[in-house]
């Protein structure tokens, strides 16, 4: 049960660090539960961040 919340509070901060990439809050917070916390981590800094859109 421990183990359970500590996946899902570093998935949390994960899903937040990962707010401003491509993948967003959601999917990197998904990724690193389904994945670990330790591969969400990878994902997002191997991601890009979100293309600014210039009018």
């Amino acid at each position: 049960m421990q183990m359970l919340a500590i996946i899902l509070v570093l998935s949390l901060f994960i899903g937040l660090l990962g707010m401003n990439s491509r993948l967003g809050f959601w999917g990197n917070f998904f990724a690193s539960i389904l994945l670990t916390p330790l591969v969400g981590l990878l994902l997002v800094l191997a991601s890009g961040s979100k293309k600014q859109r210039h009018n």
